[in-house]
Formats: C-alpha cells, sequence, structure tokens
C-alpha cells in the first residue's frame, strides 16, 4: 500500500506563498487600476506598479519575519515554562498528561500507561505535542516565511507590472482586471492543488474578492483622480 498524502507539513511556507502571490498580483494590480482611472498617461502606471512591487515585497518580507518570530518567542516561552513545571512538578505533569489521554477516550489505566510511556521517552516532546499542540511540523521558521512571501510577492506583482507596460493605455482598466482574474485564478489552482483543497472553491473565493479590491480602487480613482492630457 501507499502512504497517504497528507499536506499540513506545507501549511507554513504554502501559507505566506499563497498569501503573498495573491497580495502581489491585487495589490500592484489594484494600485495600477486606481491609477489608471485618474490618468490617461504610461508613466504614473508604471511608476505606481513598480513603487508598490517593491514596497509591497519589501513589507510582506518584513512583516512575515517578524510575525512569525513573534509565534516562535512565545512557542518557545511556553516550553521553556513547561520544562520548568516538568522539573519542579513532574508527577502533578504526569497526572496531567494522562488527564488529556482520558479526555480523549481512554480508561483510566491505559491513560497513564501511555502518559508514562511517552515520558520516558521524552517527556517535553510529549507535552509540547499534546498540551500545547507545538509539533515539528507546525514549528515557525521565520526565514522561511519572509523569503516565501517577498518571493511569492514579487512573482505576482510582476505580472500586473508587464501588463502596464504593453496593455494599451485607453483600455488599461479592462486589461488588468482580465489578466488579474486569470492570474489569481491560476494561483488559486496552484495553492488548491499544493494544499490538496477544492479548486473551484480557491478560485471562486479569490476571483470575488479581486473583483471588489479592484473596483473599489477604480471607483476611488475616479472619484479623486483628475485626468492628465
Amino acid at each position: 500500500m501507499e502512504p497517504e498524502k497528507h499536506y499540513t507539513i506545507r501549511s507554513g511556507w504554502l501559507r505566506a506563498a499563497v498569501l503573498g502571490a495573491n497580495d502581489g498580483i491585487l495589490s500592484t494590480a489594484s494600485l495600477v487600476v486606481g491609477v489608471a482611472a485618474a490618468s490617461n498617461t504610461r508613466s504614473p502606471i508604471i511608476l505606481a506598479a513598480l513603487a508598490g512591487l517593491v514596497a509591497g515585497s519589501l513589507s510582506m518580507s518584513a512583516g512575515e519575519y517578524v510575525s512569525v518570530s513573534s509565534q516562535s518567542d512565545i512557542e518557545s516561552a511556553d516550553l521553556k515554562r513547561e520544562q520548568t513545571e516538568l522539573n519542579t512538578k513532574p508527577k502533578a505533569e504526569l497526572v496531567e498528561l494522562a488527564d488529556l489521554y482520558k479526555d480523549r477516550g481512554l480508561d483510566s489505566h491505559l491513560a497513564m500507561q501511555v502518559a508514562i510511556q511517552l515520558t520516558k521517552h521524552n517527556v517535553l516532546e510529549a507535552h509540547a505535542r499534546d498540551e500545547l499542540g507545538i509539533n515539528e511540523f507546525s514549528q515557525p521558521k521565520p526565514l522561511q516565511a519572509a523569503l516565501a512571501s517577498g518571493g511569492s510577492f514579487l512573482s505576482g506583482g510582476i505580472l500586473p507590472l508587464l501588463v502596464s507596460l504593453f496593455a494599451p493605455i485607453n483600455h488599461m482598466i479592462i486589461w488588468q482586471y482580465s489578466f488579474s482574474m486569470l492570474f489569481l485564478a491560476l494561483s488559486g489552482v496552484i495553492a488548491a492543488k499544493a494544499g490538496g483543497s477544492s479548486i473551484t472553491k480557491a478560485i471562486i473565493r479569490i476571483c470575488f474578492w479581486g473583483t471588489i479590491a479592484m473596483g473599489i480602487t477604480a471607483i476611488v480613482g475616479y472619484i479623486f483622480g483628475v485626468k492628465t492630457a
């Protein structure tokens, strides 16, 4: 029998990569749409796309690194506190671990046996996994998340930039919207396949919210923009 495929181990980098790519496409395209609604010349549109691409990529990387680092700090602090408790009151911690297994359906005797065996194997690992919900698969990796987020933002944001360079200026909004929906749909397909989830649901979700974001940005551009000759 072939081993079952599980996708939980991909959740850390996949979340950052999908968020970065979608944000790169959506924020850059929305920025271009807003500027295009206020201007009929190409230069400010390209400048807006380029500035949004660079700023967004750096912002996503920094934000993801800080966020995941904070999560890592919290988990490290929890593990230190748990180790202190294991050192000072091991019997109480053993009973606590057994109670967790009883709550999951084991009888009292078996729950205590399991707790004793896991404590002998690796007491901190057992408490981290079953009491704190910390395991090797969900362990935060700040640098990996930052690189995945920033790199995927660049890969997504460069697509609207290319459209702003080559699409007809008179129909820039239509071209940006059309290609952005295509890019977002492809992003949704890739994310769904990588994560083993519904492709249809992923496409509908991202295209729906993408349409709303670009529509609002275009309206703002029309209301507050001034067309240039």
